[in-house]
């Protein structure tokens, strides 16, 4: 007589363990994406509140803000009535706006402002010029302008979940890594009148290499239809 057979032999608990594995697997991937997805979501949330407190700043004083003093200090950097030494990028005055310091992964919002905009003694007409220009890229890869050149007067720059460029909490910079991220330096680099706004992408061999940044700007002519509306300008 056969004895009845007792539990399971160690393949058969390997395989079993295998399919759960894959199917745990199977499952995290999914959530990992929507939780990713949920960050850009409140981060470009944040970064469009950001936008409109830039414009009520602007109506309400006649000029933009300077950028921070500091990642720590988010109270804008200004010396009289012009931003200390001239700067015109950091990090975005959170603390001045009343906004939130960071972004979804911990890296300070990064701003950069037209100098003749944040002037509040001499404050912008419709006539002053700006001097920041956001690019994207065409099908084909190339560089192609997103705006008008030199037409913009404020830009802020969330660096995404590589925070490559960016400022953490403490006010240290994040290690750029990378050497083929092209419009991500680009949006960290010290000149701050040239920005890239493009489709995200994880290939170092995509135009313009491995992207996560999100860009968004102030436009000239919403600013200046709502200090028309509000008797701010023309002056």
């Amino acid at each position: 007589m056969t004895r009845a057979r007792q539990g399971f032999s160690l393949v058969e608990m390997a395989v079993v363990l295998v399919i759960v594995g894959l199917m745990i697997g199977g499952l995290l991937t999914p959530l990992a994406v929507q939780m990713e997805q949920r960050k850009i979501s409140d981060t470009q949330k944040t970064m469009d509140e950001a936008r409109e407190a830039l414009m009520g700043f602007a109506l309400r004083n006649g000029y933009l803000p300077c950028p921070a003093v500091s990642p720590v200090n988010g109270l804008e950097d200004r010396i009289g009535a012009t931003c200390r030494d001239g700067k015109r990028q950091g990090v975005l005055p959170w603390a001045t706006l009343g906004l939130p310091k960071l972004d979804s992964w911990g890296h300070a919002y990064h701003y950069s402002v037209s100098p003749a905009y944040s002037n509040s003694q001499t404050m912008f007409t419709l006539q002053t010029a700006r001097d920041i220009t956001i690019g994207t890229r065409d099908a084909r890869g190339n560089v192609v302008a997103a705006t008008g050149i030199n037409d913009i007067p404020a830009v802020i720059v969330s660096h995404g979940k590589n925070g490559a460029g960016g400022f953490g909490d403490t006010g240290v910079r994040s290690m750029d890594t990378s050497s083929s991220n092209v419009d991500e330096r680009t949006n960290a680099s010290s000149a701050g009148i040239a920005f890239v706004a493009r489709t995200p992408s994880d290939s170092p061999a995509a135009p313009g290499g491995e992207y996560d940044d999100l860009v968004i700007w102030v436009s000239p002519n919403v600013l200046f239809n709502r200090m028309v509306a509000a008797g701010t300008l023309p002056r």
